[in-house]
């Protein structure tokens, strides 16, 4: 067995390098796994995220060795000229267009519910099985899959070096998976946040179906910058409670 990989610090660089990136591209995975597994009873949601993330895991692996097959994804299956614009339709795009209208959908779907449906007393309705919900992360893990394995593609070569990636990354985000999950049930508006932003990241899908590029650097920076912001408020809202409670009775 050939070992003199050990010794090339590129290899190691690529490593850490394509870790951090799973783990970045993870995070909407990890939004709306806490999200659904939220609407199950409180027992199961740890088992609900760690069999999201496992089913996540594996499906970026099968991915990884069925890389011709995901090579054979970008390459056009159907070709059209409508007026003036040249439309080339290709498996990865039917997959993000797909993906894209289940996220845009499935986000707004639970905005109203939180909106009118179950918390607002409004209307009632059987709440989701824990098959179902699997059922659910499993679907969106193809789309969140596929672009992560075709990010992975183009920064390295080697397939060890992938498929190690993508395991470091998973088991990382295991690690933070409940913390992050219980976070977002306690508190509403991060949740309504998370939901707002999901439905970003199905419209940043669709566009790209289109061949639309749009730089993923600028979602997860407005990201990054509203969850700041409404951390803020939390805080604001605890000192501001705090205040309130030592205040003397009038």
């Amino acid at each position: 067995m050939d070992w003199t990989w050990v010794s090339d610090p590129d290899i190691w660089i690529s490593l850490l390098t394509l870790t951090l990136l799973e783990i970045v591209l993870g995070i909407d995975n990890i939004i709306f796994i806490s999200i659904l597994s939220g609407k199950l009873p409180a027992g199961q949601h740890s088992r609900a995220r760690k069999y999201g993330l496992g089913a996540a895991l594996i499906t970026r692996v099968l991915l990884l060795c069925g890389l011709a097959w995901v090579v054979k994804l970008e390459a056009p299956f159907w070709t059209a000229k409508i007026f003036n614009f040249e439309l080339a339709v290709s498996g990865k795009a039917l997959i993000l267009f797909l993906g894209g209208l289940f996220l845009i959908g499935k986000s707004t779907w639970e905005i109203h519910e939180k909106l009118e449906g179950v918390d607002g007393e409004v209307t009632r309705r059987i709440p989701p099985t824990f098959t179902a919900v699997i059922f659910q992360i499993m679907m969106l893990d193809i789309v969140f899959s596929l672009d992560s394995v075709i990010t992975a593609v183009g920064m390295v070569k080697q397939i060890g070096v992938m498929i190690a990636a993508v395991i470091i990354a998973m088991f990382i985000m295991m690690l933070f998976v409940n913390q992050i999950g219980d976070f977002v049930d306690r508190h509403p508006t991060i949740k309504m946040l998370a939901l707002s932003f999901l439905i970003l990241i199905g419209v940043m899908l669709v566009a790209e179906a289109f061949h639309q590029k749009i730089s993923k650097g600028y979602i997860y920076f407005a990201m990054a910058f509203s969850v700041m912001v409404e951390m803020l408020n939390i805080r604001l809202r605890k000192v501001t409670q705090k205040v309130e409670l030592h205040q003397p009775y009038r």
